[in-house]
């Protein structure tokens, strides 16, 4: 896997993923940004969601649930000294379907956590405490 990081700007920069995907990066005010971007810590973390919620959803497509909408609400603490690294991170996940089985949500996300999901095995292996939870809405149509 390849990617570039080109400085834009004052603490403005614009990456790209070598399947030619950009994205933008920007820092606060303060720190010589103009915050039009999400921060590349912040890119960090959500890539870390979207690796999780992406296992989450496959694993419960293939279990046949039926998924109507799925989020993952990241929580993360950094160190109060430089580097400012993540020192802990709760993932929640919010499945909302009809007649999701508890178990299999349960186990979709113990699986992420435990064996697929690179980005939060990776931070783990580092130091990152990582907690994850879950909650199930079933989903009832208005009448």
């Amino acid at each position: 896997m390849k990617a570039t990081v080109k400085w834009a700007d004052g603490a403005m920069f614009v990456g790209e993923s070598g399947s030619g995907h950009t994205v933008v990066m920007d820092g606060p005010e303060d720190l010589g940004g103009r915050n039009l971007a999400a921060r590349p810590m912040e890119m960090l973390l959500l890539g870390t969601g979207g690796c999780s919620i992406y296992d989450v959803l496959t694993m419960l497509k293939k279990s046949r649930q039926q998924v109507l909408d799925c989020r993952v609400e990241l929580d993360a603490q950094r160190a109060d000294a430089v580097p400012a690294v993540f020192t802990q991170i709760n993932m929640h996940f919010v499945v909302t379907g009809v007649g999701l089985k508890e178990s299999h949500v349960k186990r979709a996300v113990e699986l992420s956590a435990e064996k697929y999901c690179s980005a939060s095995i990776m931070l783990g292996a580092a130091g990152v405490e990582i907690t994850h939870s879950y909650e199930i809405v079933e989903f009832a149509p208005a009448i």
